[in-house]
């Protein structure tokens, strides 16, 4: 009887315990990071600044830009470096992409992808799985680099969550890193906070003309509009 009874508590303690928890899909933190885009203001400003840090041979880097949305730019590549002014327009696949343009693009995915296909490239600029038709680095420059309005940057997440093939390496500091095939041997890693709707960090290098080479070490970039341009 007594046996009988610990078995019995046995099954009931079993039975109370939490169910494992079921791992996260890319394509779902992608998607949960479509959802939180749709609601995260991009702010205002005179000026679209991009910070860029990544690892060089002698330690952290740092480069700056400060746009404007007439295509004025002014750039810093490491501290105590000078600002410089050099007029560059916003780029997407290498090609000039207007304020305006961006501001009118598609918030449908399916459309944005077709938008984006259409438009003016410079292939040179263009890693070869974009040339073929992925066009994954141009939406991950839509999400992290290009004053992109809240409703096209969810578009774009959705669409990269439809990339055949994106899996999930698991949680790790700033958020989930994911794993974008792009051929049999090259993959995108990147991590993405879906609550900040928020690439946190990637293995890409996202150029001043509009081109991504891919680095062998993590690069952060972080966007903001402010009135404040360094002297």
């Amino acid at each position: 009887m007594a046996v009988a009874a610990a078995v019995a508590v046995a099954v009931i303690v079993t039975s109370l315990s939490p169910p494992a928890a079921v791992p996260v899909s890319g394509r779902d933190v992608l998607l949960m990071a479509a959802t939180s885009a749709e609601h995260i203001p991009q702010g205002t400003g005179t000026y679209w600044h991009i910070t860029r840090t990544f690892q060089g041979p002698d330690g952290p880097q740092v480069q700056e830009s400060w746009t404007t949305r007439d295509g004025h730019r002014w750039s810093r590549d490491a501290a105590p470096g000078a600002v410089v002014e050099d007029p560059a327009p916003f780029r997407l696949m290498g090609a000039e992409i207007g304020f305006e343009e961006l501001e009118g693009l598609p918030s449908d995915p399916e459309e944005l992808k077709a938008r984006i296909a259409g438009r003016p490239r410079n292939d040179n600029a263009m890693m070869p799985a974009d040339r073929q038709g992925k066009l994954v680095t141009p939406l991950i420059t839509l999400i992290t680099d290009l004053p992109t309005p809240a409703q096209v940057r969810s578009a774009a997440f959705e669409a990269l969550a439809a990339t055949p093939g994106v899996k999930n390496a698991g949680p790790v500091e700033g958020g989930q890193e994911l794993l974008i095939p792009l051929s049999e041997s090259l993959e995108i890693r990147m991590v993405v906070d879906p609550e900040a709707a928020r690439v946190a960090r990637a293995n890409i290098l996202l150029t001043a003309e509009g081109g991504a080479v891919l680095s062998r070490s993590y690069i952060s970039v972080t966007t903001e509009w402010t009135d404040e341009l360094p002297r």
